[in-house]
């Protein structure tokens, strides 16, 4: 008999999470070029070809966890209410993510996650195909917002907004700073920046 739906795709998550978990390990402890598909697929227990099925490439082995954002600010706005405007509503849930200490925003003191973020941001590879999903990012916000270029320019500005503060407070916890000393700049940085958005999209 064949295996239930529910179950196979409980089992395809967790060979996921430990295909990813194995190489992150391997990735923090040696370094990102010094780490082979090989040695992950071994650690995982499992062949290269079923590691290759869940990651296309080696850099998405870590950066999984920000493609698990993949196209968030545009869901942000297509799903809000009809009277906040769009950069209103990036703001809130921007906002939002600090109160959580998500690492996505940078405001997180795990060890793990810091170091994490130091492998993403030093090493060109990782740090080229995060580049790529902020663009990714970005086409899919533009496609929500305005037609044509002011769509486009106040997407890449809204991606780089985000850019910048998330760098700015990791860069802050990297320097040795716990996340909850952090966090009331992190917000006025962030309230300002988005402010300043706003009145620059005249009320977007």
């Amino acid at each position: 008999m064949s295996e239930p739906v529910g179950l196979r795709a409980r089992k395809k998550v967790r060979t996921r999470d430990a295909i990813a978990d194995a190489a992150i390990s391997l990735f923090l402890a040696r370094g990102f070029d010094q780490v082979s598909v090989a040695d992950i697929a071994a650690t995982a227990e499992v062949s290269k070809p079923t590691l290759f099925r869940y990651f296309a490439t080696k850099e998405d082995l870590i950066l999984h966890r920000f493609a698990d954002h993949s196209g968030e600010a545009a869901r942000v706005v297509r799903d809000r209410q009809p009277d906040v405007a769009p950069v209103a509503a990036l703001h809130r849930h921007f906002r939002a993510g600090l109160d959580r200490f998500e690492p996505v925003t940078g405001l997180n003191d795990h060890p793990e996650v810091v170091a994490f973020h130091r492998l993403v941001f030093t090493t060109p590879s990782l740090a080229g195909r995060l580049l790529q999903y902020m663009l990714d990012d970005e086409g899919a916000l533009a496609a929500v917002l305005a037609a044509g270029v002011q769509g486009r320019l106040l997407a890449a500005q809204v991606i780089a907004v985000q850019r910048v503060l998330a760098r700015t407070n990791w860069q802050k916890i990297a320097d040795g700073r716990p996340a909850r000393d952090v966090q009331p700049e992190a917000i006025a940085d962030a309230d300002q920046a988005f402010t300043q958005l706003r009145r620059a999209t005249s009320g977007s």
